[in-house]
């Protein structure tokens, strides 16, 4: 878990990060925790392969109250409410190959509102690790 040890650390910045990290989800989310993160996670291998699919798992991986919208807009009104009170957000993204092949689109706007929140100033780092194939994506790091 180097990679991911380093952004827990405050060794390497908060980010959307490719990663390759074998790990078990439960080993990751233990990790993430008792370094004092909130965790979440969305499986893109069972059924966040669409829009609406990917912005319900985030919901639900992250806690978002029930007024939350699932559309873009809600998403990142939520994103900026999470994470207080702890160290920082990891949200883990399996599979999100899935819905980058399926529609192109909404995984290109998804990856906006969740850089915009990444990059977001709200002294709560929030850090996204896409695992699985897919296609390049441009500007993203590896934490292998």
């Amino acid at each position: 878990m180097s990679g991911l040890a380093a952004v827990l650390a405050g060794h390497e910045p908060p980010g959307i990060h490719r990663w390759h990290g074998a790990f078990d989800v439960a080993d990751v989310r233990h990790a993430v925790e008792h370094a004092g993160w909130t965790f979440g996670h969305v499986d893109g291998w069972t059924g966040a392969d669409t829009k609406p699919a990917f912005l319900a798992a985030v919901g639900e991986a992250l806690d978002f109250p029930d007024w939350y919208g699932q559309n873009f807009d809600a998403l990142a009104d939520c994103l900026h409410d999470v994470g207080p009170g702890t160290e920082g957000v990891v949200l883990l993204w399996d599979g999100w190959g899935t819905l980058a092949r399926a529609d192109e689109k909404a995984f290109s706007i998804a990856l906006s509102v969740l850089g915009t929140r990444v990059h977001d100033d709200r002294g709560v780092p929030f850090t996204v690790l896409l695992r699985g194939e897919g296609p390049d994506v441009p500007g993203l790091t590896s934490l292998d």
